[in-house]
């Protein structure tokens, strides 16, 4: 009852700091300096909660404020936080409540048959092609027997190719924004059609059967 009731005080902070307190922030992270960084991690962190900025947008300011490297190592930071923060909250908070929710769902439930079967290569797969919600993928993963280690190192790997392109895009975006909007659109529809074929196959394998 107590890790439950410290679970939803904290889930309410970020709610309403998400809230009330994300144009504040985000003027502190265009201003740039040493408090913008840790300003730039919460705020990412918060979103990966309760998405307040849209997560292409706020990676791509804070790359055009700090630079590809700079900015990639800041929403990565902060968008892990976030992460290992939700996957624990599921874990230990939530867990009695989101399992008997999550009852509900069958294809829930045959996204946690597909990341526990090989945690590692699903969570990368998932991280890499968003078949899977992330927020679904964190809250499955926390409540199922997926080490935290495993989460954690698959998360990473899967979150940088995506930051590194919206962290590039944002440094570009000041010289050349027709190339910042092409390199993403780009990288949207390379994922679009990916999820394009694994919905076909499915499709195609339900109806051979």
């Amino acid at each position: 009852m107590f890790k439950r009731i410290v679970s939803i005080i904290i889930f309410l902070l970020i709610i309403v700091v998400g809230l009330f307190q994300k144009d504040p922030l985000l003027q502190v992270i265009k201003e740039g300096g040493t408090l913008s960084i840790a300003i730039s991690m919460l705020l990412v962190a918060i979103c990966v909660f309760f998405p307040v900025i849209p997560f292409p947008v706020l990676a791509g300011v804070i790359g055009a404020v700090f630079g590809t490297a700079q900015g990639v190592v800041i929403s990565l930071t902060g968008a892990m936080a976030g992460t290992m923060g939700l996957y624990l909250l599921s874990r230990y908070g939530f867990r009695d409540f989101a399992q008997e929710k999550l009852q509900k769902y069958p294809k829930v439930q045959e996204y946690e048959k597909l990341l526990t079967r090989n945690s590692f290569l699903a969570i990368l797969t998932c991280r890499l092609i968003p078949i899977i919600p992330a927020p679904v993928v964190n809250i499955i993963c926390g409540l199922s027997h997926v080490k935290w280690v495993t989460f954690f190192a698959a998360s990473t790997l899967g979150k940088i190719p995506n930051i590194l392109i919206l962290s590039y895009a944002g440094a570009s975006f000041n010289e050349n924004k027709l190339y910042s909007f092409g390199l993403y659109g780009v990288y949207l529809l390379i994922l679009f059609l990916i999820n394009l074929v694994i919905v076909y196959r499915r499709m195609e394998k339900k109806s051979s059967n």
